[in-house]
């Protein structure tokens, strides 16, 4: 018999060791290990707090303070030494290799907490565990009142799968403020994202301060304010003022590098380099290969390649010239600059979409090609990188670059970023090259999150379901070049801080989860079950996000009488969906959606809605019948 309720009682805890059966525990990403256990503890009126007095364990406690104090209102004392104290912080005297730099384990008792950790940091994303162990509220800007401030009693064993965790912001296209930046950084710690890639450069707007080309931020960092359809705009008249955009001072940069130190997240810098260049063409034209530079401004959105064609030959020539020894003296000192204020050991160079129509016609670059014995554009560009790797490790650092640099030969040690796909990637790391993944395929937060009629539009749609799927060691790759993965943000159609937050989250959940947490872990409807959780988390911190989860896709296909056929799929299990084709709105009394759809004769509007049970979840979403009826092919 008392073998029997062993049995029973090892199968109850084996039930929640996952996290998945217990709506209290919704930690993302997800732990290596969680074993829950009967009770909870709560927390005492005063907090005290054990740990050591090192500086290392500023970040560690500041966070403690700042979220405790503003959330629950507590007294918050530390101590080198505390018998009874309801958080125990405690780094390793031996390290311990299980967890190794970044890992920690965190053990809730009915007595306490207690976060042991071989490193600060380790500890640091501990507490951010424990943050997500506790209510809502603790997410809160103000002291939230007749909340019980308890944890569930649980051991967590937690270590990241890959070091490089990584999220690229693109503050060029829309200038975000420094404080706006370190929001963004903030929301990146809570997911144990460690490195923020910072583009801080492109066609519209140069953002750091360069003190050896002022005119890179008095011209360079400011355009023609327009807003609409990114790509499509207006091209500015001469007389319009050019003061929408904004940069970064020297000292804005070291505050930020600071301010993601004391969370453990690095910064790696990107300066987008030959092409996409434009902003810095307008402030010294004498960077350009091609006459008439002296014209050029900064781009505000307005057309100026052909994507439509191969090459996506330019419009206006927003690359440096190759061939022109004043590129490398500039890039030599813009390098220098910023090797002195970035202490991440690597500078992310670009190397994307570099247009060679305007190359093509250069008599100084065909020059170089008979002197160098060039035989195609890709080859000139090869060229222009490897001295560019030349001249960013003479400043001590690693180059970087996004997987064009294949093309014609890469440099003998520069590290890859690949983003076409991962065919760059699995290249680059067969050649013995670092490569960080970031594919389109998956991580691509520009794209659209629901069907285009509910989003700001761009020419590729990524469901959150998709995202989570990414894995950044392909088949067949030795995981040791895969440094880890990263998405990436651009923001041609993201106009502030908060559309920022909706294009980040949840799907910056979804890449938590990917490169932290076990390959072996991931479920999606696991998964999502937290992510609905932490929609609550974001709501108490008052930070946006996309619900476009809810929304149905729309297929759509023609019958032999031109009538159309629509099938509606979820993404996320248990939702219903109603309809209504009579330009009325729908509620769970209107017809359900129970298969395939045949669009009314007349009808001009189809409507539709996802409950769960009761309740309206999704957004309401309005699809012309003209737009089904553009999709068929």
């Amino acid at each position: 018999m008392k073998k029997l309720l062993l049995l029973l009682c090892t199968g109850l805890t084996a039930s929640v060791a996952f996290g998945q059966t217990n709506s209290k525990i919704a930690i993302i990403p997800e732990p290596v290990k969680i074993t829950q256990h009967t009770g909870t503890y709560t927390l005492p009126k005063e907090l005290v707090v054990q740990a050591s007095s090192q500086e290392g364990m500023t970040p560690v406690l500041n966070l403690i303070k700042n979220k405790f104090s503003t959330a629950t209102g507590k007294i918050i004392r530390v101590k080198p030494v505390a018998a009874a104290a309801a958080i125990k912080l405690v780094l390793n005297k031996t390290t311990d290799n299980v967890i190794g730099k970044e890992g920690y384990y965190l053990s809730a008792k009915a007595s306490g907490i207690t976060v042991r950790a071989n490193t600060e940091a380790g500890l640091y994303y501990g507490v951010q565990t424990l943050l997500q162990l506790l209510p809502k509220e603790i997410e809160g800007k103000e002291v939230a009142k007749n909340v019980k401030w308890s944890v569930p009693v649980v051991d967590i064993t937690d270590y990241p799968r890959f070091e490089w965790r990584g999220l690229m912001f693109d503050v060029s296209r829309h200038f975000f403020t420094k404080k706006e930046v370190m929001s963004y950084i903030d929301n990146m710690a809570k997911y144990k994202l460690n490195l923020f890639h910072w583009h801080l450069t492109d066609d519209e707007g140069w953002r750091i301060e360069i003190k050896s080309f002022p005119k890179l931020t008095t011209v360079g960092a400011f355009n023609v304010k327009r807003e609409g359809s990114f790509g499509d705009f207006t091209p500015p008249k001469p007389d319009e003022p050019r003061n929408y955009g904004g940069f970064y001072t020297q000292d804005d940069i070291r505050e930020v590098i600071k301010y993601a130190k004391e969370r453990f997240v690095n910064i790696m810098p990107e300066v987008d380099v030959p092409g996409h260049s434009l902003a810095a063409i307008a402030a010294y034209p004498q960077l350009s290969a091609t006459a008439g530079a002296d014209k050029y401004v900064v781009r505000s959105g307005e057309k100026i390649m052909d994507w439509s064609k191969p090459g996506h030959p330019a419009l206006v020539d927003n690359t440096l010239n190759p061939a022109g020894e004043f590129t490398y003296t500039f890039l030599d000192k813009v390098v220098g600059e910023i090797a002195e204020l970035f202490p991440f050991p690597y500078i992310h160079m670009g190397g994307d979409e570099c247009a060679k129509n305007f190359w093509e016609q250069s008599d100084a670059v065909k020059a170089l090609m008979a002197k160098e014995n060039l035989k195609t554009q890709e080859e000139v560009q090869s060229y222009f990188e490897k001295r560019l790797e030349k001249i960013v490790e003479s400043k001590g650092k690693k180059f970087m670059g996004w997987d064009e640099i294949l093309e014609g030969g890469i440099g003998p040690n520069a590290a890859l970023m690949s983003w076409r796909g991962v065919k760059g990637g699995i290249e680059a790391a067969k050649l013995g090259h670092e490569v960080v993944m970031s594919p389109t395929t998956y991580v691509y937060l520009d794209y659209m999150q629901s069907d285009r009629v509910m989003e700001p539009h761009v020419y590729a749609t990524l469901r959150l379901s998709k995202t989570y799927e990414f894995d950044p060691v392909p088949a067949g790759v030795d995981a040791k070049m895969i440094k880890g993965g990263q998405a990436n943000l651009w923001t041609e159609q993201v106009y502030n801080i908060r559309q920022a937050e909706y294009m980040t989250w949840p799907r910056g959940f979804a890449l938590a989860e990917s490169v932290w947490s076990p390959a072996s872990k991931k479920n999606f409807n696991t998964f999502f079950a937290k992510v609905e959780k932490h929609f609550e988390r974001f709501n108490e911190a008052e930070i946006k996000y996309a619900p476009s989860v809810y929304d149905p896709s729309f297929n759509v296909s023609l019958n032999k009488d031109s009538t159309l056929n629509v099938t509606l799929t979820n993404e996320v299990q248990g939702l219903d969906i109603y309809y209504s084709f009579d330009n009325s709105y729908p509620d769970r009394f209107y017809p359900k959606y129970t298969g395939v759809l045949t669009v009314p004769v007349d009808a001009t509007l189809l409507r539709v809605i996802t409950y769960r049970g009761k309740q309206p979840i999704g957004r309401m979403v309005n699809m012309p019948i003209s737009e089904l009826r553009s999709r068929v092919k």
